[in-house]
């Protein structure tokens, strides 16, 4: 997504510098214009400056995109610390939760550098490779902050991908998270050949898990009808390039997690977000059956057939 992030920057004329916590690999794409091992078959743009010097890579920046997967957040930027411009607001295009602290990207972010700049997400229905293809797509920029959020808007939006505002960061980043684990079930569901009546339920149930505990913890109920929750939600579930629905799959035709995860390049953030949620949603006392059933396949506690069943035969309710 950092190399999407970059594409889409200079598209728009802007000086862009990426930089990489691996000075090797940063090389290797900046020699062959293409990140080869996560966005094959994409050129980058001529125009793009590639720096592997922690002290140069954010001189003169105006704002920092942060592309750091959830659990590498904070050693990298604990190593960045002393080279980030103070007041250079953050973008996060990160998705998930902090295993021990539960925090979300941005706090992360906050946590470690400890001022007062400006931090904003961008998230949404975000395929990577489609959107290096030049592929229409929309996505909404959030951040506390008003200003930040309208500005990060007007940063990205381009003729072929539409950027909304939205000033419910907590709740975009719960829905960029969250929706990671019902992808998983997803592509377990798919697996199993369980069909479409089934995948329709899961997406239609896992929406209303996200927001119960979303609401809860105080974000705003609009939050979770909009790009960032059922837009991405959907997409996440039937998109065969998504890594989450593509991991599920795998465990669905009988692989066990440690076997669907080897056969992964990239980093499969559900299966790090899981236990997260069900430790916030035991925080919160919100009901998440979905969740819990993902983690115990995951962790080897039920079998599948076991926590299908379990699913299917709980206590009936009102919808």
């Amino acid at each position: 997504m950092g190399s999407v992030c970059a594409m889409l920057l200079c598209s728009k004329s802007l000086d862009v510098t990426m930089w990489g916590h691996d000075s090797k690999y940063l090389m290797s794409i900046a020699k062959c214009r293409e990140n080869t091992v996560f966005l094959p078959g994409h050129k980058l743009p001529d125009s793009l400056i590639f720096e592997s010097d922690d002290s140069k890579a954010m001189d003169g920046a105006d704002l920092i995109v942060s592309a750091v997967p959830c659990q590498f957040v904070r050693s990298v930027f604990e190593r960045l610390k002393p080279c980030v411009p103070p007041g250079v607001p953050i973008v996060s295009v990160t998705k998930g939760f902090e295993k021990n602290t539960l925090l979300r990207p941005t706090q992360i972010l906050n946590d470690v550098l400890a001022d007062d700049r400006g931090y904003a997400a961008l998230s949404g229905p975000t395929i990577a490779d489609e959107l290096a293809d030049g592929k229409p797509a929309t996505a909404c920029a959030a951040s506390n902050d008003e200003k930040l959020a309208n500005e990060v808007q007007d940063i990205f939006h381009t003729s072929l991908f539409r950027v909304y505002s939205n000033y419910d960061l907590l709740g975009v980043e719960l829905s960029g998270a969250i929706k990671n684990v019902i992808a998983i079930a997803a592509g377990i569901i798919d697996g199993l050949g369980a069909g479409d009546n089934a995948k329709a339920a899961l997406l239609t149930r896992g929406l209303a898990e996200i927001k119960r505990l979303g609401v809860a913890m105080g974000a705003k109920e609009s939050t979770f009808s909009g790009l960032s929750c059922l837009g991405d939600l959907v997409t996440t579930c039937i998109s065969p390039m998504g890594r989450n629905r593509s991991f599920g799959e795998r465990i669905g035709k009988g692989q066990t997690a440690e076997e669907a995860l080897a056969a992964t390049e990239s980093v499969v953030e559900g299966v790090a977000t899981c236990e997260s949620v069900l430790k916030l949603a035991d925080e919160y006392n919100v009901e998440m059956p979905l969740t819990q059933a993902v983690v115990a396949v995951i962790t080897g506690t039920k079998s599948l057939q076991d926590a299908m069943h379990d699913l299917m035969c709980r206590k009936l309710k009102t919808e």
